[in-house]
This record gives structure tokens, C-alpha cells and sequence, in this order.
């Protein structure tokens, strides 16, 4: 009777198994080293923002439309920025002047003029010296005061001080600025320069462009709305690169390598294959997500892959479900890659 039972039992998990080979068989389309799995088409999103808080002025693209790489998508308000940039400009200007000032040195017209004030000083200097000493003379006989003495004596050192200093600006004159001078000067103008630089950056990041090739997906801001680093005002969906994201068991994990060859397929073109290679596995596992939870694989650990699609004609869409086939039997391609579009 035991031993009967044993048997039953036997043969009830060899059904069962049966019923487990035959359904990896259906999921592998009946060939066991081509694998079936199941996924959604993914592709790269880019949140587009201004880089300073200002208003928009207006929105150049609709939600759908294809843009291209440079196009110009939003800009903001200018006054504000244009402003900058004419003071930026006008302070280099101002700078730019002096130091050609100093580069250019004294003018024959300033030396000479510092020549002449010499030559009058030393006259000037002369001049006291002998009313000094003609009021010595008369001090000496009598008929003048020893007061007047002091002030020809005074008026004297006064005329050679000033005969001194005329000298030096004479010299300074011939010479020319001081080198510190021009390379302060010249400091300067550089600093003003990247000034006028930043505001003219600041000028063109008011202006949104299209970093790649891709389709508007979502207007989030309208003109006169306030924008800024912190608030996008598109979502640009990017078409290549295209990808299915799908799950790989842990036991099929060692069958898959990158570059594999793979199709993908749609249920909104039936029967239609779009070429494709595995270009990414992830180096962690995770349990099996939700949408492509079955009974069989509901507490297994997956590997999430990126297959690479081929879409020519522009068919598949973010989100859209697939179906991803892989032949473990295929190399790996040389150089996957679906080349230009026509």
C-alpha cells in the first residue's frame, strides 16, 4: 500500500515537471537556447531649464514636435540681461583706454612742458639768489632790515624746493609709468574682459536650445511664467539612443553576453522584427518588478538588460510593451550599432 502510494506520488511530480518543460518550451518558442522575454521600450529624458530666474518671452515648440540639435526652443526676457552687457562692455572700454594711457607713456607735448617748468624754476631759483644777496649787501650798510633778509632767505630754499620737485616730474616724465602700473592696469582689463564674457554668456543662456535631436514631450511652462534653474521648462525625449528594458532569470544569467544579437517585437506591427543587441546588464540582481511578475517568477531574483533596438521608421514609442528574443547560440556582434538613418 506504501509502496503504491510512493509510486503515485512519483508520478505526480513527473507531470508536474512535464507541465514545468513544457511551459519553457512555449516561452522559448519550442527551441530551449533562444530566449523570450518581455519588456518595454525606453529611451533618455531631458528636463530643459534657463540658468537665471528671469520671465519667459516665448515658446517656439509644441508638444510632439521634432527639434533639432541647436534649435532654439524658449527665450526669456532680455532687458535685464542686455543691460549687463552694455555696462560690462562700456567698463572695459573705460579700462581698455587707460591702460593704452600707460602702455602709451608721457606725450612729446608733457615732457616738454615739464622741460620748460624746470627751466622756469631754475630761473625762478636765480632770481632769489641775487635778491638774497643784494639784501645782504644793503643789511650789511645799513639801509635795509635783517627781516627782509629772512624772507629773501625763505623765498630762496622755497624756489630751490620747487626747482627739486620739478626735476623729478621732469624725469618721471622721460621715463614713463612703472611697469607694476601697466601690469595692474593690464590685470585689470582681464578681469573686466571675463566681466563682459560672463554677461554675455548670461545673455545667451536665456536662450534655450536643443542639446540633441529629439521630440518635445511636455510643455511645462508658458511665456510670461517666472522660469529658473529649479523649474524645467520642457521635457525633450530623446530617440536614440532606443532601448527595450527587460528582466533576465538568474539561471539564464551566464547565457547572455553583451553584444548579443537579439529581435524585438511589437503587437502593433505583428510579425514585424526589429534588430537589435544586448548592450547592458545589470552588475546587481533585483526581485522580478511588478509589470512583468509571473507565478512562476514571482519571488525570483532578475537582472535587468538593455536591448538596443533598430528603429528606422520611427515605430516604437516610450512605454510601449515588446517582446525581446535572444538566440544564446549567436555570437556576440564586433561593432553592434544601427548606422544612419535613411
Amino acid at each position: 500500500m506504501a509502496t503504491k502510494r510512493r509510486l503515485a506520488i512519483i508520478g505526480a511530480l513527473l507531470a508536474v515537471g512535464a507541465v514545468g518543460l513544457g511551459w519553457q518550451a512555449s516561452r522559448n518558442g519550442g527551441d530551449p537556447d533562444v530566449l523570450l522575454l518581455h519588456g518595454n521600450i525606453d529611451i533618455r529624458q531631458v528636463e530643459l531649464s534657463f540658468r537665471d530666474p528671469e520671465r519667459i518671452e516665448r515658446v517656439e515648440v509644441q508638444e510632439g514636435e521634432r527639434v533639432e540639435r541647436g534649435q532654439l526652443l524658449a527665450t526669456q526676457a532680455l532687458e535685464r540681461f542686455q543691460y549687463a552687457k552694455d555696462q560690462a562692455a562700456a567698463t572695459l572700454a573705460v579700462r581698455q583706454h587707460q591702460l593704452d594711457k600707460l602702455l602709451h607713456g608721457s606725450r612729446p607735448q608733457e615732457i616738454r612742458k615739464a622741460g620748460n617748468d624746470v627751466k622756469a624754476a631754475e630761473a625762478a631759483v636765480v632770481l632769489a639768489e641775487k635778491e638774497l644777496a643784494r639784501l645782504k649787501t644793503l643789511v650789511a650798510r645799513k639801509l635795509s632790515s635783517v627781516e627782509s633778509v629772512d624772507r629773501a632767505k625763505a623765498q630762496y630754499d622755497s624756489a630751490r624746493e620747487s626747482l627739486h620737485a620739478l626735476q623729478q616730474q621732469y624725469a618721471l616724465a622721460e621715463i614713463g609709468p612703472r611697469r607694476e602700473d601697466i601690469r595692474a592696469a593690464q590685470a585689470q582689463v582681464e578681469a573686466d574682459r571675463a566681466a563682459l564674457q560672463l554677461a554675455e554668456k548670461a545673455w545667451t543662456d536665456a536662450h534655450l536650445y536643443a542639446p540633441q535631436t529629439g521630440v518635445v514631450q511636455n510643455r511645462i511652462l508658458e511665456p510670461g511664467d517666472m522660469a529658473g534653474p529649479q523649474t524645467p521648462v520642457l521635457t525633450l525625449a530623446l530617440p536614440e539612443p532606443l532601448w527595450a528594458r527587460t528582466y533576465l532569470a538568474e539561471t539564464d544569467l551566464g547565457k547572455v553576453r553583451p553584444g548579443a544579437p537579439a529581435s524585438v517585437y511589437s503587437d502593433s506591427f505583428p510579425g514585424k522584427a526589429y534588430p537589435g543587441w544586448v548592450g547592458y546588464i545589470s552588475p546587481t540582481a533585483e526581485f522580478t518588478p511588478k509589470s512583468v511578475e509571473t507565478s512562476e517568477l514571482r519571488t525570483s531574483l532578475v537582472y535587468q538588460i538593455r536591448v538596443f533596438v533598430c528603429d528606422s521608421q520611427d515605430q516604437l514609442r516610450l512605454g510601449m510593451p515588446v517582446s525581446v528574443t535572444i538566440d544564446t547560440r549567436q555570437q556576440p556582434l564586433a561593432q553592434p550599432g544601427c548606422g544612419p538613418r535613411p
